[in-house]
């Protein structure tokens, strides 16, 4: 088996050889990070993997559409004022909205209180949309982090990606409901590409098992091929991050955990691999079609 340094050398050599720093600006690569139940680590990774992101020279935006909790606001111990709900209700602009986080990322919170249904169904949505689009042209990644689950409009989102990736862990619930949030996708007919992160595990053999449960399950059943993202141990780093409310790749960057997502950070920009958007059909487009939202959508 070829050892993660020289893993990590051939990814850097692709990175060296097609891409000198950042790509022309275009429009952004949306991942979406989402778990079939709560508690898994989701948020956490999302704000870390940006972090890392970030650090490789790339403008990324963190998106949390987990609608009524606004857990990100709480992972960066960020004061966000405004909201997605106040862009689609009160009309805001994006720049009014997203605010900067932790080493220069930018947050956009789902704010307390309203359900995922309430914003999604308002007739305001399609000026919402309109807005992400325009973000999409001044970003690199696009991270949504979805609410847990398998809701119509959490999955919307998930349709609408370049990439999705898949939080779980060993418990047995969690490997079930990650199935069903794939059947769904498989059922819906999602076309962008599928990852998974084994979480809270306790050794790489857990890890391989836990993704093993759920590849052959997808493959063998709905005929849906998964890629192994990899894997991140259980760790007291993590514990103290979110109690001091301060991401782990900032307070503990040698540690394993930092380490592994910084490898998995790596790979989203190596342009052999992830760095491909699905087509050219905006983001924003894409959700207007999977909204079936009516009336004037001036996007391109």
């Amino acid at each position: 088996m070829k050892d993660q340094a020289y893993n990590l050398r051939k990814i850097m050599d692709n990175i060296n050889s097609n891409i000198n720093g950042p790509p022309a600006k275009k429009k952004a690569k949306v991942l979406t990070i989402t778990s079939g139940k709560g508690g898994v680590g989701k948020t956490s990774i999302a704000v870390n993997l940006a972090i890392s992101i970030k650090r490789l020279g790339y403008e990324v935006v963190v998106i949390d559409v987990d609608f009524g909790l606004a857990n990100v606001e709480i992972i960066t111990g960020t004061y966000i004022k405004y909201t997605i709900s106040d862009a689609i209700i009160n009309y805001k602009r994006i720049e009014e909205i997203m605010v900067e986080g932790p080493e220069g990322i930018k947050l956009i919170s789902g704010g307390f209180g309203l359900h995922e249904k309430i914003i999604m169904n308002n007739d305001n949505i399609n000026c919402f949309l309109k807005e992400i689009e325009k973000l999409e042209n001044l970003v690199d990644f696009i991270i949504i982090d979805t609410g847990a689950g398998v809701s119509k409009e959490l999955l919307n989102f998930i349709m609408a990606a370049d990439e999705t990736i898949l939080i779980t862990t060993p418990d047995p619930t969690s490997i079930m409901d990650s199935y069903t949030i794939l059947k769904a996708l498989t059922i819906d007919g999602y076309k962008g590409k599928l990852n998974i992160i084994a979480n809270i595990v306790n050794s790489r053999k857990e890890a391989y098992d836990t993704y093993n449960k759920i590849f052959k399950a997808s493959k063998n059943f709905l005929n849906q091929e998964l890629q192994f993202l990899g894997y991140l141990e259980r760790s007291d780093v993590v514990n103290k991050a979110v109690k001091n409310q301060y991401p782990f790749i900032l307070s503990d960057p040698n540690s394993p955990i930092s380490k592994k997502i910084n490898i998995m950070a790596l790979k989203f920009v190596d342009p052999s691999k992830h760095n491909k958007r699905r087509e050219n059909k905006s983001f924003a487009r894409r959700l207007v079609e999977l909204l079936n939202i009516r009336g004037e959508f001036n996007g391109r």
